[in-house]
């Protein structure tokens, strides 16, 4: 191990694996607080261990600074501010959008939704085997990569016509590590652009569905603009803005990109595979553990100091990037036994896929949803598939710090 007086470069992973980075472990064991090279060029704390990476997401200490804001620039360099994604927002004004906007994804409407869902994933395996020709289909073009937009276009309620005008802005986001700050900021700029023109298209819509003003059958803006209009809510029409945001940067590519790695790890476990299609009630648990040893991040968590505080022998200063991995945190022996291994029926299984504290990922109930729906219907529908390729030729998308394949050949 380097000298932690060093600065080492964030762990890479290994190309045609979605990771976690192998050097992980023995930062964990052997530096688990250390000082590393950013993609973008800044320095930060790498933070590798289950307890420490857990902890920082709930410390009081650290903040998720705003995109615009970090790294930071003073005087005529500073950009133009921007609407905080409901990562960034803080105190008061994090507690009061979140009380609003976490019955969104509570049972209730997770109830609603789950048929909707279902019956998208059916037609979309419908439709991938009425094309295949000898039994064998790409399960990525055909599957993983139109179902998470269209779950995302059904719940939030963005038009699927408009994907040319959001999706490039949105993928650009999630792949900023290769961008200059100015085309990150001109992106995320165009993006809450396009999340104000579509509120003002429905505020200006002439009768919208009773539904929609705060029965189930809303999509999600909808519901946030009725409560918004709402005498004494705490809501502003930004906050809705903010919302449609987020779920564009979280709620599309992250998922598309998990569920293609979580099925490609089930049809390389063809015995746990068969498990679990003879098995069905255990999808619950084996989601959360695909969600623990399929990496939903690698290391791109950048919080930022507000005090000088001490971390395993560490100094860390106000104003310094502190970079919690959950990739790496999910495999941390001392929380996880032969964390390693995938086991789809580890129990219990308190992974940090979605963070921890004020800011866990609001929207993880209805990615759990969508991923067990995923896998319930596609072994439903087609109990005996696999895969169509040697595992090792199977081609990869590593265009964002997630990696997934870009192709899952597969027969049934």
């Amino acid at each position: 191990m380097k000298d932690l007086g060093t600065v080492i470069p964030v762990p890479a992973v290994t190309p045609g694996t979605a990771g976690p980075p192998c050097a992980y472990a023995r930062l964990r064991a052997e530096a688990p607080v250390v000082k590393a090279q950013l993609p973008n060029g800044e320095t930060g704390w790498l933070i590798s261990g289950y307890e420490d990476a857990r902890a920082a997401f709930a410390d009081s200490r650290l903040e998720r600074p705003l995109l615009s804001a970090w790294p930071p620039r003073e005087g005529d360099d500073a950009p133009p501010p921007c609407l905080p994604t409901f990562l960034e927002m803080t105190g008061e004004h994090h507690e009061r959008v979140r009380r609003t906007v976490l019955p969104l994804f509570g049972r209730r409407r997770l109830e609603f939704m789950g048929p909707r869902i279902r019956a998208m994933a059916e037609e979309l395996i419908d439709a991938m085997v009425a094309g295949a020709q000898d039994g064998t289909a790409d399960l990525v073009a055909a599957y993983v990569e139109p179902l998470p937009l269209r779950v995302l276009c059904e719940t939030v309620g963005l038009p699927h016509e408009d994907r040319d005008r959001y999706l490039p802005h949105t993928l650009a986001l999630l792949g900023a590590s290769g961008l200059t700050m100015e085309e990150v900021l001109a992106a995320l700029y165009a993006l809450q652009d396009y999340a104000s023109e579509l509120i003002s298209r429905k505020e200006q819509e002439d009768s919208p569905a009773a539904e929609g003003e705060g029965g189930e059958g809303g999509d999600y803006v909808r519901l946030l603009l009725a409560e918004s209009r709402r005498p004494g809510s705490g809501l502003t029409r930004d906050d809705v803005v903010s919302f449609v945001v987020t779920m564009l940067m979280a709620g599309y590519k992250t998922n598309m990109q998990h569920t293609g790695n979580a099925l490609l790890a089930l049809l390389t476990h063809p015995g746990q595979l068969r498990r679990l299609r003879d098995e069905p009630a255990g999808i619950g648990t084996a989601v959360e553990e695909l969600l623990r040893y399929v990496p939903l991040m690698n290391a791109i968590n950048i919080l930022v100091a507000k005090e000088d505080f001490t971390l395993h022998g560490q100094h860390i200063r106000a104003g310094d990037a502190v970079v919690p991995v959950p990739a790496s945190a999910n495999r941390d022996p001392r929380a996880f036994t032969d964390p390693d291994r995938l086991d789809l029926t580890r129990s219990p299984n308190a992974h940090v896929a979605f963070g921890h504290g004020p800011h866990t990922c609001t929207g993880g109930h209805l990615t759990r949803l969508q991923l067990a729906t995923v896998i319930e219907v596609l072994l439903e529908r087609l109990p005996g598939i696999e895969l169509a390729v040697p595992a090792d030729s199977i081609p990869w998308d590593e265009s964002t710090p997630l990696r997934a394949p870009a192709r899952l050949p597969v027969r049934w």
